[in-house]
């Protein structure tokens, strides 16, 4: 990590809408132009604080679906890995603060769950049309893998964001084993060849001083996420021999499967205007001087109010069509509307359904630019490659109109404006969704989880590096398949199983 969370806006919830794009605390990453999304080269933060991506994700609370963690054990050989074997870790580390919430879930554990503090009747009617077509309203959606609708649970605690830094690593720093270091790039790992074991770590300070190494004398855990941890590992000679030797990077380990295997949850962001006299909505508050200062005071006063609100309140799991064998797309429902992220709010009221694929199957990769770690990787997720991706997103732009004609949201008097009511045919609307969409920053899979002798493997189901002693990778990118939700506690689920089999392995 390179800086401290001390940015004002990474602690008040909405401030994401300001640090994703904060080169204090993004790394400013953008993609490769994409084919299927019009040509287009999205941008792809990743957090470069303490607590990475945690400090400015969407705080949403989600475990993901039964039948991911099934596939992770059954269909990528990864015993021990299943629903079951997972569960208690999600448990162990939760403090589910949710009046009247799953009595089956733990209280007093590091990550906090709260429910949101701020409500909107936009949101209340897409919940009420959500009903209309048969979709039942849920308190808790880590409860069932059935279809949904209901607001999100989030990671806060009393409306100031919970990141996994704030969660489990500022309450310990007092302790003596601990030595927390800033502000330093990983140059790479240094590994002996004759033993094949890692030994230590080169580092380099940012401000121009001189590399130095860390001596290892038991392991190395990398966590530096779906992009920094393949780079870090190709930085170090673990990858594919060939490409490496033609940036100048002398090959250590036969992985060819580091930095491949890249998907990601793409959103298709479908806008309404809305017409009815009096709707509230946050394009109205946000552009209104006296708006933006009543917000300002209720948050400073109560915690409470838009100021509180993760990036989407109210989420939706659902089926584009009948043949999937449970949910295969999510809503993430704003009271809000813009031409695009990073854009000024519009000045009339306006919603947001932005649909994801669950389950993509187009996959991209992350391969080195240089040999030189201040260089950015390229990053290709391959968007929209596959005809699965591309029939699912014109399904999804068709299930978001089915939304906006129900009575409960045609009372809104809603004006579809992106991508607009005159794209028809399937080819055109998955053209189209290719034109809207960006991430929705879950990117995964780029240290695949699995056996040996598969070569686009790089970890064993102990998180440790094929052909490696004390090098293990604890991040999303061990993920050999996405999971069905958003993949933030997901990821510190893998690292509660990491700690423990850690602490395992030393009794």
């Amino acid at each position: 990590m390179l800086s401290r969370d001390k940015h004002f806006w990474v602690h008040v919830p909405v401030g994401y809408l300001y640090t994703m794009g904060d080169q204090q605390t993004s790394w400013g990453y953008h993609t490769e132009p994409q084919p299927g999304m019009s040509g287009r080269s999205i941008a792809y933060p990743r957090g470069r604080l303490l607590g990475g991506c945690s400090s400015i994700n969407g705080m949403i609370y989600q475990r993901g679906q039964e039948r991911d963690y099934n596939r992770w054990e059954l269909e990528h050989k990864n015993p021990g890995w299943n629903w079951s074997a997972v569960s208690k870790y999600f448990n162990n580390m939760l403090d589910y603060d949710i009046p009247d919430g799953n009595p089956d879930y733990k209280r007093g554990g590091e990550w906090h769950v709260e429910p949101p503090r701020v409500r909107w009747e936009v949101l209340d009617s897409f919940i009420e049309g959500a009903k209309e077509i048969g979709i039942p309203e849920i308190k808790d959606f880590n409860h069932s893998d059935r279809p949904a609708v209901g607001y999100f649970q989030v990671n806060q605690r009393k409306g100031v964001r919970l990141s996994s830094y704030r969660a489990f690593i500022h309450p310990i720093l007092h302790r003596p084993n601990l030595n927390l270091l800033t502000d330093h790039l990983t140059k790479r790992v240094e590994i002996s060849q004759t033993e094949k074991k890692v030994t230590g770590l080169d580092l380099l300070p940012t401000d121009g001083g001189e590399a130095f190494r860390v001596h290892a004398t038991k392991e190395i855990i990398l966590s530096a996420g779906a992009i920094g941890s393949p780079q870090i590992l190709m930085l170090s000679g673990v990858g594919d021999p060939r490409a490496l030797t033609h940036i100048g990077i002398e090959p250590k380990l036969d992985l060819p499967g580091v930095g491949q295997n890249l998907h990601d949850h793409l959103q298709i962001r479908t806008a309404f205007r809305l017409h009815r006299p009096g709707i509230l909505t946050l394009n109205q508050l946000a552009n209104s001087p006296w708006g933006q200062l009543k917000m300002g005071l209720q948050y400073l006063t109560t915690q409470t109010g838009p100021l509180s609100m993760a990036p989407s309140q109210v989420g939706m799991f659902a089926k584009s069509n009948e043949e999937e064998p449970t949910p295969n797309i999510q809503y993430h429902v704003q009271p809000l509307s813009l031409d695009s992220f990073g854009k000024p709010l519009h000045e009339f009221p306006g919603m947001t359904l932005s649909v994801c694929n669950l389950r993509p199957t187009s996959r991209g990769s992350v391969t080195l630019t240089s040999n030189d770690p201040k260089d950015k990787p390229k990053i290709d997720p391959n968007y929209l490659s596959t005809e699965y991706d591309r029939r699912v997103a014109s399904e999804s732009i068709r299930h978001a109109r089915k939304l906006a004609g129900t009575n409960a949201v045609k009372a809104l008097q809603p004006e579809e404006i992106v991508p607009g009511s005159s794209i028809q045919t399937d080819e055109d609307l998955a053209k189209s969704a290719g034109g809207i969409s960006a991430s929705i920053f879950h990117p995964v899979g780029t240290c695949r989880m699995g056996p040996k002798d598969d070569k686009k493997n790089v970890v064993d189901n102990t998180l440790t590096v094929h052909g490696l002693q004390g090098l293990r990778v604890v991040d999303a990118s061990i993920m050999p398949s996405i999971v069905s939700g958003n993949t933030n506690s997901p990821t510190l689920m893998i690292a509660e199983k990491a700690a423990d089999m850690i602490l395992g392995n030393k009794s």
